[in-house]
């Protein structure tokens, strides 16, 4: 476990063989149903993908995710944005849902590494056949998800130079 996982976050693409739970990706949904929601419109929906010849598919459709067939699970948050009172905001929610899934993941001591998919559309439309998604459902972020067989030290990225106050 960690002791900070939101500074201890850092992006894992190497995974061991052992299995990651149903109980887990349960509670890693639940962390990501819990993200703010402009207005609680809630527009996401989430594939979990176990299976190994999906997984091992996904390469094919994501030239970044080469790591996927390694990860036992992976969960493509998706959004839909013809649902939302305000779909502009859709993107936003999705990816407060797909932060809580990294943060969640690192607290229980699993690594994760968020591979973006939307707004590409050769991305989209990729994972939309491979996985039968809706018309109406935008593949939004793919998430693999796995226990680290690697460790990075904390990142360090704050740069107080970005930063101003009152203003410009």
């Amino acid at each position: 476990m960690t002791t900070d996982p939101v500074m201890d976050r850092r992006s894992i693409r190497k995974y061991t063989a052992e299995p990651v739970d149903d109980a887990t990706v349960e509670r890693l949904l639940q962390a990501a149903m819990s993200a703010p929601s402009a207005g609680n419109q809630q527009p996401w929906q989430f594939v979990v993908i176990r299976d190994r010849q999906l997984r091992d598919r996904i390469p094919s459709v994501h030239p970044y995710s080469a790591m996927v067939p390694q990860a036992p699970v992976s969960i493509l948050v998706c959004g839909e944005p013809e649902s939302c009172k305000w779909p502009q905001y859709w993107v936003q929610d999705c990816s407060a849902a797909t932060e809580n899934i990294l943060v969640e993941a690192r607290s229980l001591g699993l690594g994760t590494v968020w591979l973006g998919v939307h707004p590409l559309e050769e991305r989209v439309e990729g994972l939309r056949s491979l996985l039968g998604i809706p018309r109406q459902v935008v593949p939004f972020a793919l998430v693999p998800v796995g226990h680290p067989a690697e460790e990075k030290p904390p990142s360090g990225r704050y740069d107080a130079r970005r930063v101003h106050r009152d203003g410009w």
